[in-house]
């Protein structure tokens, strides 16, 4: 998360002014005492001193990532983001979107609701390669059996994945899952193909990210806010 500090000089000169008035002047008696933490508390709303406060985006590679977003007229929390890379190139950017935030695979897969995954793409990659990727992922995390039960749908997948087309530098997809759609596949905004129905296909797709054998694992700690 990025932070910006605010400065204590302006509020500490207006206190050691000389049109403050003395030091002895009497307080009224009906004026309640401050308490030191209450006393914090306003000149921390007031940005009296050097109070980190968040700035609403996190940075990574250089790209900056909203700590919410809205999906499908819901509002969802960054949970994490992380950089996939190989030996010589830089993938992508992953970014995880959760109604709220969770630490532990399990629970973030078994979550359920409206959630995004988003890749800012850091190289081309064309579209059999990306549909490749993730069906190796798939097939990693899930039993055959599993793996049958979703074939139709993978089909539905790829061909959506063709639509997307060559995915190029700086290019945005996006994986948004609600309950009422199904998964829905965008580049820059605009879906492609139909949306894919049920919730155990989209976990499937996440499951790629953080199964027990994510296509990356500082991917996965990543993704999970580590």
């Amino acid at each position: 998360m990025a932070y910006q500090v605010v400065s204590l000089t302006p509020m500490l000169h207006r206190r050691n002014s000389p049109s403050s008035g003395p030091l002895s002047a009497p307080r009224p008696l009906s004026r309640p005492r401050q308490t030191p933490r209450r006393l914090l508390a306003m000149l921390a709303a007031s940005g009296a001193f050097g109070v980190l406060v968040p700035a609403g985006a996190t940075e990574i590679e250089g790209l900056r990532f909203d700590d919410a977003t809205r999906v499908s007229g819901k509002v969802l929390q960054l949970n994490g983001t992380a950089l996939r890379s190989g030996l010589l190139l830089k993938g992508y950017v992953a970014a995880l979107y959760l109604p709220e935030k969770g630490r532990n695979a399990t629970v973030v897969l078994g979550t359920p609701g409206t959630k995004r995954l988003q890749l800012r793409m850091l190289r081309e990659v064309d579209p059999t390669a990306l549909s490749r990727a993730i069906e190796k992922g798939m097939r990693e995390n899930h039993s055959e059996l599993q793996m049958q039960m979703l074939s139709a749908r993978m089909v539905q997948f790829e061909h959506t994945i063709d639509q997307v087309g060559t995915a190029r530098k700086g290019d945005v997809i996006n994986f948004d899952f609600s309950p009422d759609a199904g998964t829905v596949v965008a580049i820059n905004g605009t879906p492609r193909g139909r949306p894919i129905p049920g919730d155990d296909f989209y976990q499937a797709v996440l499951r790629v990210f953080l199964g027990e054998h994510p296509v990356d694992r500082d991917v996965k700690r990543g993704l999970l806010g580590g």
